[in-house]
């Protein structure tokens, strides 16, 4: 079985400097601090924040999964798009055969953009009632905490 979630939210901020952050390893950090109640910690694995990087995901008690890793699967600098496959753990361990999350940063004007977030997955048919664990929500999480670290910080590392 087949499955997609897409969200689409409009921060204040140009494309070109909201990549920056998405686009990177940076993201991560900030993550991991902003938002102790989702993660526990984010540890790079291997990489340099390329395709191929894979972080390690340790949730904070009590989410249901400890932890899980995830690999970059594609980065695109042209078109702005950043996705990242489970690898280990998490999704994979309740039936899923793909878990894809993907940030996508669209320009909206010249001080606007749209950073567009979706989660793609295959599930095996026999775990299907699994797939109403899927959110969009600590991705929507994500792009919050993004966008208010860019709000305050126009040039990210």
């Amino acid at each position: 079985m087949l499955g997609q979630l897409r969200h689409e939210t409009v921060i204040d901020v140009p494309a070109n400097v909201a990549w920056q952050l998405f686009g990177g390893l940076e993201l991560g950090r900030i993550v991991g601090e902003q938002l102790p109640n989702l993660f526990e910690k984010i540890e790079l694995v291997e990489g340099d924040g390329g395709e191929g990087t894979i972080f390690n995901l340790i949730f904070a008690p009590g989410l249901g999964f400890s932890n899980y890793k995830e690999k970059f699967t594609k980065i695109d600098n042209d078109n702005r798009i950043k996705e990242a496959e489970t690898v280990e753990g998490g999704f994979l361990n309740i039936g899923f055969t793909l878990y894809r999350v993907r940030f996508k940063i669209i320009e909206n004007g010249e001080d606007k953009c749209i950073v567009e977030t979706t989660i793609e997955y295959e599930i095996m048919e026999e775990a299907a009632a699994n797939a109403s664990l899927v959110t969009l929500q600590p991705l929507i999480d994500i792009v919050q905490v993004a966008s208010n670290y860019l709000l305050h910080n126009k040039n990210p590392k």
